[in-house]
């Protein structure tokens, strides 16, 4: 069965539509705020697709997840009450908490580690709200964090170029299937 491949396949071809910037650019925003897919999904294919372009996308990518971010600070400042139901009811009012408590301790550093992080940043953005973080710290660690992330995966991907496309497609679904493996037992692991 080759599942990860023809997703690979997708994805790369995805990469080189005309509207992918687009594309990019709403999922950035979106996963700042509310959204569970993280723009690397489309970052990475699409900095490998076309190397030239990696620190565009980068740039784009950071722009728009900053703006999502904003949102998501919006959010937590004016709109907390109406979405504390639904995240008390999900598997993100841990985390949400988790992330208070980071902001208490850290402040500045928290939104800076967690937009560089695979934590999702969401959380952060809405907590980073609710506790009234200030404006320009928030912006100021939201590029920084986030633009590290982004321009580091658009790099990465532009430096591999079509050589690493290819090569990544023959071992796809090796990786794909161990991922899922070490998943799987991680979560058995952690579970106990």
């Amino acid at each position: 069965m080759q599942l990860f491949t023809s997703l690979y396949d997708k994805c790369m071809g995805w990469a080189r539509h005309r509207h992918a910037v687009w594309y990019l650019s709403g999922l950035s925003f979106a996963e700042s705020s509310f959204f569970p897919i993280p723009p690397d999904v489309m970052l990475a294919p699409m900095s490998m697709a076309q190397p030239s372009r990696a620190w565009r996308y980068a740039g784009i990518t950071t722009l728009a997840s900053v703006l999502g971010g904003l949102l998501g600070y919006l959010i937590g400042y004016y709109a907390f009450d109406l979405i504390q139901p639904w995240l008390q009811e999900s598997h993100y009012w841990d985390k949400y908490q988790h992330a208070r408590n980071w902001f208490a301790e850290w402040g500045f550093w928290a939104i800076l580690v967690a937009g560089f992080s695979p934590i999702p940043y969401k959380v952060f953005t809405i907590a980073a709200g609710t506790l009234s973080m200030s404006l320009p710290l928030f912006v100021a660690g939201s590029i920084i964090g986030r633009g590290g992330r982004f321009f580091l995966v658009a790099g990465l991907m532009a430096w591999g170029g079509p050589q690493m496309e290819e090569n990544l497609r023959v071992y796809v679904e090796r990786i794909g299937w161990l991922v899922i493996v070490l998943a799987v037992v991680a979560f058995f692991y952690f579970r106990h």
